[in-house]
């Protein structure tokens, strides 16, 4: 599964990029995100509840940054594990676009699932990983502009 999409974010790229680099705002902006904990600078565990279709899980994962061409630049890979529901991997490429005073955020995503995730087809598991990241960059945007 491939997912990407663009927000503009009235704030700086500094801004931006230490937003999505703080683990208190990704916290508050990840849906289901009960737990977010920073190891290292590029290591972070997480926490979290999501509901796909009929089958509801508590994953738990780790996620690994690569900060190398920052801050307009930077990607990001994890596993989770959801127990009997299955589990996800995935990464993604993050592109931070200096926008007259804003941010264009771009992202590709790609995504592996299996177990009884899997089992649900890919049209649901595309839709609903579509709708979470929305909700997660709604969110985002909302607080960066907010703090900016």
């Amino acid at each position: 599964m491939e997912l990407h999409d663009e927000i503009r974010v009235e704030a700086p790229q500094e801004v931006v990029y230490e937003a999505l680099n703080n683990p208190d705002v990704l916290k508050a902006c990840i849906p289901g995100c009960e737990e977010l904990i920073k190891h290292s600078d590029t290591e972070l565990e997480a926490k979290v509840v999501l509901k796909i279709g009929p089958v509801k899980a508590k994953f738990g994962g780790n996620v690994t940054l690569d900060p190398s061409e920052a801050p307009s630049k930077f990607s990001l890979s994890g596993e989770g594990n959801g127990g009997m529901a299955g589990f996800a991997k995935g990464g993604a490429d993050v592109e931070l676009i200096d926008d007259n005073g804003g941010t264009i955020v771009k992202y590709l995503a790609k995504a592996d699932v299996g177990g009884k995730i899997a089992q649900l087809g890919s049209r649901l598991i595309t839709s609903t990983s579509k709708k979470l990241a929305k909700s997660f960059f709604d969110k985002f945007k909302g607080e960066v502009e907010q703090q900016a």
